[in-house]
């Protein structure tokens, strides 16, 4: 009966595994696809689409828990705060990938966990030892290596990368702070956020497109939507220590799709950019992983 249950229990986090690696790959593909929208149709017209694509998905969950339940939310400032983040994550995503090869965006938004750990101690008041802040550290100096130290740093297309992955980390702190709040009614409202938005920037920009154009922009939607919810369940069958580094998948993803789609390759300067990136977050994953499962006895005076 023990060895049934192990191997039951193995069985469920290796599902785990498999799940979060096919959500990071459609995610991966959604910013392809979005990446070759975007060339041709403005942003605002993407995300009205994609929005729409998205509540094919969410309906029968909205259905199926009661409409009212998407009003019954904690701390509604911070969910207003949430919708205006996530919404400029999607939007500036898609503004640098418009311009930028998409391994190069892909690089900035690797430093989502080290923004999250430096956040972190500001907005969550965790305890941030000396090892963290100087993986912290090094994460931003590679962060600075991939925006390239010249003129090109003050590109648009690199500060929406930069803006973008700020927004995506910032999203991931209140996440934090909204826990008791369903992912069904958190990922509505952001829906319903990128919709708003869309319609405002698409405004004046509407181009006709075709019947293949707008099912891409549907699928968007349907492609982002069933990733996160493979990803959310992922985390329900496996240790969030064990899923957390295994979305860097999404870089090693972003290189390939960009090279088969676009033909594009990352040059060095990204290639070291994220590598320190890589290093840096995997780093920060492990010690607070460590201090979490570790007696008092076992960690440092200073947390780590």
């Amino acid at each position: 009966m023990i060895l049934r249950i192990s191997r039951t229990g193995a069985n469920t986090v290796l599902f785990g595994v498999l799940l979060m690696l096919l959500g990071d790959f459609l995610f991966s593909l959604n910013d392809a696809m979005g990446k070759w929208l975007v060339a041709s149709f403005s942003v605002g017209q993407v995300l009205v689409i994609r929005s729409l694509g998205s509540f094919l998905i969410l309906a029968p969950i909205i259905a199926r828990k009661g409409p009212h339940s998407l009003f019954r939310v904690e701390r509604v400032s911070l969910q207003i705060l949430r919708v205006i983040l996530t919404t400029g994550d999607v939007a500036f995503f898609y503004a640098a990938v418009a311009y930028l090869p998409l391994a190069d965006v892909m690089t900035f938004y690797m430093a989502g966990p080290i923004y999250v750990a430096a956040l972190s101690h500001f907005f969550l008041g965790e305890t941030i030892g000396w090892r963290r802040w100087l993986a912290v550290i090094l994460g931003f100096v590679g962060v600075v290596i991939a925006l390239r130290p010249s003129t090109a740093m003050l590109s648009w297309p690199s500060i929406f990368g930069l803006i973008g992955s700020l927004c995506f980390a910032l999203t991931l702190i209140l996440g934090r702070r909204l826990r008791q709040t369903s992912d069904a009614t958190l990922v509505t409202w952001q829906t319903v956020g990128a919709l708003v938005t869309g319609l405002l920037l698409g405004a004046g920009h509407w181009r006709a497109m075709s019947v293949l154009d707008f099912l891409a922009m549907l699928a968007l939607g349907i492609v982002a939507g069933s990733a996160h919810m493979m990803i959310t369940r992922a985390l329900k069958l496996a240790p969030a220590s064990l899923l957390a580094p295994l979305q860097y998948s999404l870089l090693l993803w972003a290189i390939v799709l960009g090279y088969v789609f676009f033909d594009e390759l990352p040059d060095s300067q990204i290639l070291a950019g994220s590598v320190i990136i890589v290093l840096a977050g995997l780093f920060i994953f492990h010690r607070k992983n460590m201090v979490e499962t570790t007696s008092r006895a076992d960690v440092p005076p200073d947390g780590h």
